[in-house]
């Protein structure tokens, strides 16, 4: 009887003599056209099954992984939105899927003509004045923005200016940025409302400040009101104001970031404006500056003079090429469509929702999992635990019993300004009933948490694989039969 548990590999659900297809027999043997060095002396190990098996095997399998299609997935700075299907389906379509990067430009305007129009509109909607869009994730395009404003002061004559500035409320890639970029990395903590310290900012600024790093909002869920002060004082400084938009989503519509004094940002295009992603990609970060700043943006750039697209290939201030050819194209394809399809009063809209299903879930967990800055926030609430009532249960335990109730768990452990921290984003394509579901399961698990602690610490019970050493498995992954 064949074997149809979900966590048996196909190899051991072979069975002798079972096939799913068979081949017409060559003329001719191996013998005749290969060396025999290259010639193999046994089959090879491969399953047998049947068509049917295969297609029941791998349908199993794939019942088994957590994605946004079969569960919440409220995974705190990610913005894990629903991805509208027919994006997917024009990505795939040949026109673009099969365009070689190195066609003659005439052949490729309609490309070339959604590169353009895509640059276009995220200058409407950041207030920016131009992009490039060949950065191919977030961090990817922190380190782009970071080798702009070291070209622009190199080019300036002033090369000491060699350090960034990052709050302890940024994004986690920002200070491997800096680093990554040649620069040093000054550190300042946030007050006590989570927010920058003006004070600790004034400090830390120097005429070695090139860049003050600053995610809006920031990775406690909090808008930054301060933020024309902070432009005011780095820019009095001589330095330049970045700005991490991995969480535009709760911006998008509602404020341009050129109006608060950005000089240079990044946009998750896979985040914000709705692409799978997770496990590594796909992804784009585009990278926009104020005209200030342009000439030293990476090259090739779509330019077009009112009747054809080309490309801008030289400019002596450019930083150069970043990734091969125009960047990760069927990214910037669903980006362009999800722009054309919105208008400003929908994507303002798509902001106000994002912002109230994260209010609704840290008002709907306040006696449970008290939020740690206890404020309105922004797309996502970071809450943490209540020792007194469940002291032997930690985050993880939390993430783990999610699991058993058939819910991904939020990002814990970070920001790392908050203990126990649980980082929750709903996104605005959740809808109330799925909420409160998923705030349920919580309250579920508070009580739980409080009456039999011993319950979580076991979590999770009812998943393919139980509870793992993490720190081993990072180290000395298994991931080979």
């Amino acid at each position: 009887m064949n074997n149809y548990k979900h966590n048996v590999l196909s190899i051991e659900k072979s069975v002798d003599g079972r096939r799913g297809i068979k081949y017409t027999p060559a003329k001719k043997s191996a013998e005749q056209y290969l060396p025999q060095n290259m010639l193999r002396k046994a089959a090879p190990k491969l399953p047998a099954l049947s068509e049917f098996d295969t297609v029941r095997h791998f349908t199993n399998l794939s019942r088994l992984n957590v994605s946004l299609d079969t569960h919440f997935y409220p995974l705190g700075s990610c913005t894990m939105k629903y991805n509208p299907k027919a994006y997917e389906a024009l990505a795939s379509l040949d026109n673009f899927t099969s365009v070689h990067p190195y066609a003659p430009v005439d052949s490729v305007q309609g490309s070339l003509e959604i590169i353009y129009g895509l640059e276009e509109l995220l200058k409407a909607i950041t207030g920016l004045d131009a992009f490039t869009l060949q950065p191919s994730a977030g961090a990817h395009g922190e380190f782009t923005g970071a080798l702009i404003a070291k070209a622009y002061h190199n080019f300036n004559k002033d090369k000491n200016r060699t350090e960034i500035i990052i709050p302890d409320t940024a994004h986690g890639t920002n200070p491997a940025t800096a680093a990554m970029a040649g620069c040093t990395v000054v550190n300042i903590k946030s007050g006590s409302d989570g927010r920058v310290d003006l004070e600790e900012l004034k400090k830390a600024l120097s005429p070695k400040t090139a860049l003050l790093m600053l995610t809006v909002p920031n990775t406690v869920g909090i808008f930054e009101k301060d933020i024309k002060e902070i432009a005011k004082l780095v820019h009095d400084n001589g330095s330049l104001l970045y700005m991490d938009g991995a969480n535009l989503n709760a911006l998008i519509g509602l404020v341009k970031p050129a109006d608060l004094g950005i000089d240079i940002m990044h946009i998750n295009l896979h985040k914000t404006l709705s692409t799978p992603h997770g496990g590594g990609g796909p992804g784009a970060g585009a990278v926009g500056v104020v005209k200030l700043l342009e000439d030293f943006l990476p090259l090739p750039r779509v330019a077009c003079d009112g009747k054809k697209y080309k490309m801008m290939t030289k400019n002596k201030k450019s930083i150069g090429s970043v990734k091969t050819f125009y960047g990760n194209i069927s990214i910037i394809l669903r980006a362009y469509c999800y722009l054309r399809q919105f208008d400003t009063n929908t994507l303002k809209t798509i902001a106000e929702n994002s912002i109230l299903n994260a209010n609704y879930v840290r008002e709907g967990l306040r006696n449970a999992f008290p939020a740690f800055f206890d404020m309105v926030c922004m797309h996502e609430c970071v809450l943490t635990l209540n020792k007194e009532k469940m002291p032997s249960v930690k985050t993880l335990d939390i993430a783990k019993r999610l699991l058993d109730l058939g819910f991904h768990a939020p990002t814990i452990y970070f920001p790392l300004i908050v203990p126990e921290a649980m980082m929750i984003e709903p996104c605005e394509t959740e809808g109330k009933d799925s909420i409160d579901i998923f705030l349920g399961a919580m309250t579920q698990i508070y009580e739980e948490a409080v009456a039999n602690p011993e319950l979580l610490l076991k979590a999770p019970q009812n998943c393919p694989v139980k509870r793992i050493d993490e720190v081993s498995a990072a180290r000395e992954p298994n991931l080979r039969w």
